[in-house]
């Protein structure tokens, strides 16, 4: 797929760049991968996924490039920015350096991160629920 290579940017704040990537890619040995590289300054981080049991990666079969399963069944799709910010403010917190990180170990507070933005706060003036 052409665009899965595309190198894009991702503007944080005032004007802290991140250039990101998504790839899958065949190990020689092993399972297959997921990689969503991000770069920043020529720092670069590849939050790395290798499918294996009860972890799904795109495999060019019954999974769309970019998608990851874990064996909760948490999920993201690696192609939309707001996903990509979500890895770019984990990395930031848990001050992750270059190189590769396990992006099962992210994964799980990823999903909470995505599910908080995703739920509207009640209005100061409304009681809470049942």
């Amino acid at each position: 797929m052409r665009g899965e290579r595309r190198i894009r940017r991702l503007v944080v704040g005032e004007g802290d760049e991140w250039r990101w990537t998504v790839r899958h890619r065949h190990a020689r040995e092993g399972p297959c991968q997921e990689v969503l590289t991000l770069s920043r300054n020529g720092v670069v981080v590849r939050v790395v996924f290798r499918g294996g049991p009860g972890r799904v990666v795109a495999d060019g079969g019954y999974a769309h490039s970019g998608l990851v399963v874990d064996e909760q069944g948490r999920s993201v799709n690696l192609h939309e920015p707001r996903v990509v910010r979500a890895f770019v403010d984990e990395v930031l917190l848990r001050g992750l350096a270059a190189g590769d990180v396990d992006g099962w170990e992210l994964l799980p507070a990823i999903v909470v991160r995505r599910a908080a933005e995703a739920t509207p706060e009640a209005p100061p003036d409304c009681p809470p629920g049942p």
